[in-house]
């Protein structure tokens, strides 16, 4: 059945709403939530009535959009999943979601060999594996990277559209480091992924604080807060992170050139897939080639380094060199057999 802008909006609003369940969410709430989700996206300033989010949540119960979401009501009159795992972006693609997903496709692969579009064929091949998977009920011939249990994946679409509609947010953030968690006002700017875990950019309000990477994983509330949102005036968010590997960064830092070895058997890995964007191959022989990169050093970077083992050795700048090597001394420190394992009993 036909299903208008506003309708699809307030389902996704809802759905949001019941899988955050550090919160209890009333009628009431509910009513607020799709209003705000109707005006930030449509700009229809309306209001939502109560027998409209009833209806749409009774839709959602039934089998009539294919969701049979098992929302029950607590306490006679809060709103939850009985399912802590369900979400209706999980349900099974009806016929009318797969024309549409169709047309999607069709459209996207237009695009597919502009230079200026590159970034869509990862996406389009995506859509068409799903569609694939769907129409024929067979297993997906696509494997593409994902972590199913990676937290603070909810956080995403919360950060976004602070930072669009430049809103500053209240969170609460404990580092790995960190003994407690801390709840600070904080203006995002941008959303980083990095080897599939999700980083947001942005400045605390605190006086003097420092430009701040915040892993979503660690975050454990997000809720809007009435600060003024503080704007980005000297970054350039579209280079920022040109020059490094990873999201570990700090303004005015400086990149350099570091030079490596890797032997032959692994050298052609490197050429296909180069370590960075600026990466150029300076000499190579019989036993394998040296390459270079401009970026800055950071943690990803010698992490990045270091999982090639015996098959790198990184010839400069000397103060990496000593790092590395630093590094590589502690590892065979820990492999040292311990008295007590000589006898080939390794402990719990």
């Amino acid at each position: 059945m036909p299903v208008n802008r506003n309708a699809l909006i307030r389902y996704r609003t809802i759905d949001q709403c019941l899988q955050n369940r550090r919160r209890k969410w009333t009628l009431d709430d509910l009513i607020e939530a799709c209003g705000d989700a109707i005006y930030e996206y449509q700009g229809i300033d309306t209001g939502v009535s109560r027998r409209t989010v009833q209806a749409d949540m009774e839709m959602m119960r039934s089998n009539k959009l294919g969701y049979e979401a098992p929302i029950v009501v607590t306490d006679k009159k809060y709103y939850t999943y009985s399912d802590k795992n369900y979400s209706i972006t999980n349900s099974p693609l009806n016929q009318q979601d797969m024309q549409v997903l169709s047309e999607v496709s069709g459209l996207l692969k237009q695009f597919k060999g502009f230079n200026h579009f590159t970034d869509l064929n990862e996406m389009v091949s995506k859509l068409e594996d799903k569609i694939y998977s769907q129409k024929t009920h067979s297993p997906p011939v696509i494997d593409f990277e994902k972590n199913d249990n990676l937290k603070g994946l909810e956080w995403i679409e919360v950060i976004r559209k602070a930072i669009v509609a430049k809103k500053a947010i209240c969170i609460t953030y404990q580092s790995f480091k960190a003994r407690e968690a801390s709840t600070f006002c904080f203006s995002g700017y941008l959303l980083k992924e990095y080897r599939n875990r999700w980083f947001v950019l942005g400045r605390s309000h605190a006086r003097n604080a420092p430009l701040l990477t915040l892993a979503l994983d660690r975050i454990q509330t997000v809720e809007e807060h009435m600060d003024d949102y503080r704007e980005n005036t000297t970054l350039d968010l579209a280079t920022y992170y040109n020059d490094c590997i990873g999201v570990t960064k700090s303004p005015g830092q400086r990149d350099c050139e570091v030079v490596f070895w890797i032997d032959t058997a692994n050298a052609p890995y490197v050429i296909t897939k180069p370590l960075h964007h600026t990466q150029k191959l300076l000499s190579g022989d019989e036993t394998g080639k040296i390459f270079s990169i401009r970026v800055i050093m950071n943690f990803e970077l010698e992490r990045e380094l270091l999982g090639f083992g015996a098959k790198m050795r990184v010839l400069g700048p000397r103060i990496l060199v000593k790092q590395v090597k630093a590094q590589l001394m502690k590892t065979l420190e820990n492999y040292k057999i311990p008295e007590t394992e000589s006898s080939g009993i390794i402990p719990e």
